[in-house]
């Protein structure tokens, strides 16, 4: 029993590796202070927890600056649904949906903005409008083109695991041992990565919370989230509103604010880099007292 509650008390103390990147403006992510809170905006009609929410220009602008007051680190700006079961849209459609929001917020605001999309057509437009990271689901399988263009550009990286594609991908997940099997597949992708010319340290290792797993699947990643500090990269996680949190809490995905927070703590302890949500001033407050607490001492304001 001992032995057990060691381990437990190790994952959830987890140190959390020194990560640094410069962006192409200059600016820099850096997690010697603190996790960075990435907030989500999906500019779409069908995202599972706010599709529709901010599918207009005027409404989705005003969401990203009001994540901007909240303290946001970094905006994900998608175009295109990942939720289960999803159809994609065409790249011609997704350009149309973010580069105005794009455009306007990284004007305006020094907070980077992340281009969330597997297509290297909507990447390249984002970038040219001022977003800085790639969020790329499909860990740059999806578009030949994409590790070259995130290479030549010299931004960041998210490169996440899934099994199959958003359409497949909660069919039946099974793995042999499930934080193995995305270890080893996330450290090929990392070595597909680093061929390509992406730098190491641009590389933002996502285990894909909520895609292609079953809710045992996704509380086993988070609760031995520091074992993938194993592969190098800085680590980033998206448990917000996913469906584990309401198999959890017997809850749709607008009453998870609650199991979200909760889960950003646990991954916060477990030593994550970057924590993806929907509600950016609640889990940056997680964030400042997890980071407090993880100090002690050696905390101050």
């Amino acid at each position: 029993m001992a032995e057990r509650m060691s381990g437990i008390q190790n994952a959830l103390w987890a140190d959390r590796p020194a990560w640094r990147v410069e962006l192409p403006s200059g600016r820099c992510l850096d997690t010697a202070r603190r996790v960075l809170v990435m907030g989500v905006l999906n500019v779409t009609p069908d995202s599972f927890s706010d599709g529709g929410r901010y599918f207009g220009h005027d409404v989705a602008l005003r969401r990203a600056r009001a994540m901007v007051a909240e303290g946001a680190d970094i905006l994900d700006i998608g175009g295109e649904s990942t939720r289960p079961g999803s159809a994609g849209v065409s790249a011609e459609e997704e350009k149309r949906r973010v580069l105005p929001i794009i455009e306007r917020i990284a004007a305006e605001s020094g907070v980077p903005v992340s281009i969330d999309t597997q297509k290297a057509e909507v990447a390249e437009a984002a970038l040219d409008a001022g977003a800085q990271i790639v969020n790329d689901v499909s860990a740059l399988r999806s578009d030949s083109r994409m590790a070259a263009l995130v290479a030549e550009r010299g931004v960041p990286v998210c490169v996440m695991h899934m099994r199959g594609t958003p359409r497949t991908m909660q069919k039946s997940p099974a793995y042999a041992e499930v934080v193995g099997d995305v270890k080893r597949w996330l450290q090929e992708r990392v070595a597909f990565a680093l061929e390509a010319g992406i730098r190491r340290e641009a590389i933002l290792l996502d285990p894909g919370f909520g895609f292609g797993k079953t809710p045992q699947h996704n509380l086993e990643l988070v609760r031995r989230l520091h074992e993938f500090h194993e592969l190098g990269c800085a680590v980033l996680i998206g448990p917000s509103r996913k469906s584990t949190l309401g198999v959890v809490l017997n809850a749709e995905s607008d009453a998870r604010l609650y199991g979200t927070l909760a889960a950003v703590a646990c991954a916060v302890m477990a030593g994550c880099h970057v924590v993806r949500v929907h509600d950016v001033k609640p889990a940056l407050d997680v964030v400042l007292v997890c980071e407090a607490v993880r100090r002690g001492m050696e905390w101050s304001p």
